[in-house]
């Protein structure tokens, strides 16, 4: 698998932000309170939580480009979860204009990141605030790390608003990042080898029992993701046998394990 390169990352963002918008306005005020592809979730939740986590990511950098760091979330998952719901039933029209300005401000800080000439020549020390590698609260990580968490939360979303776009549209590097983050899904006792429709396998986990997942790269992607593969195309075998797909843990937690 090619690594995501920053230049490469934010562009990447720029086109999940644009597609996230043109959905949204596409949108009629009848669509808000239906079904998302997220149970329990309206097309209103998913647009509410998108807004959400855009601000909460451009406040991640915001801070950075302080030397400082703040929790994820204002009031955290607490917070994030009243505001989810407190803005799911907002009119359209506001959903838009909430939604717009939030990705704006995240791309606006992405956008204003300084070239991190420290990093790419070895010097740590000269790769500080305002760069790729300043520390965020965002599992612990740095700004790159808040920039991949961004890109699955916009593509994975757009998914979830249940207009027609699903995992299918996803691109091979989102796919195959997924299969570098999402292998913390794969259980202790397993080995996963993921074997992609016309590509070469990856395998995930480090367990004793191993499982073959083939079919297309979107289908794999959105399994690992916890998402419908819209391909239809998924096989599980173990010893050249047909098997259940195997039982995933949770998705990886966006704060740091204690």
């Amino acid at each position: 698998m090619t690594a995501i390169t920053p230049d490469a990352l934010l562009a990447e963002l720029h086109k999940a932000a644009d597609a996230v918008s043109s959905l949204a306005a596409k949108l009629t005020e009848a669509d808000v309170p239906a079904p998302s592809a997220l149970p329990g979730w309206t097309r209103g939740h998913v647009l509410a939580h998108i807004t959400g986590i855009s601000n909460a990511m451009a406040r991640q950098l915001e801070y950075a480009a302080r030397g400082e760091m703040v929790e994820l979330y204002d009031g955290g998952y607490d917070g994030r979860t009243k505001a989810i719901e407190m803005n799911a039933g907002h009119a359209l029209e506001q959903h838009r204009a909430d939604l717009n300005v939030a990705l704006e401000r995240a791309l606006r800080a992405f956008d204003s990141l300084a070239a991190d000439a420290g990093a790419a020549s070895g010097n740590a020390a000269a790769a500080g605030a305002g760069s790729w590698h300043a520390p965020i609260s965002y599992r612990g990580g740095v700004v790159l790390d808040g920039g991949f968490a961004l890109w699955r939360e916009l593509v994975i979303h757009a998914s979830d608003l249940n207009t027609g776009r699903g995992s299918e549209t996803w691109s091979r590097p989102f796919c195959e990042h997924l299969f570098s983050f999402l292998a913390a899904r794969v259980p202790e006792d397993q080995k996963l080898v993921l074997q992609p429709l016309g590509m070469p396998p990856v395998t995930i986990g480090t367990g004793g029992r191993s499982t073959v997942i083939s079919g297309m790269i979107t289908d794999i992607a959105a399994w690992l993701a916890g998402r419908e593969p819209s391909l239809g195309s998924l096989r599980a075998s173990a010893a050249a046998d047909g098997v259940d797909l195997p039982e995933l843990l949770p998705w990886p937690a966006g704060v740091p394990a204690k």
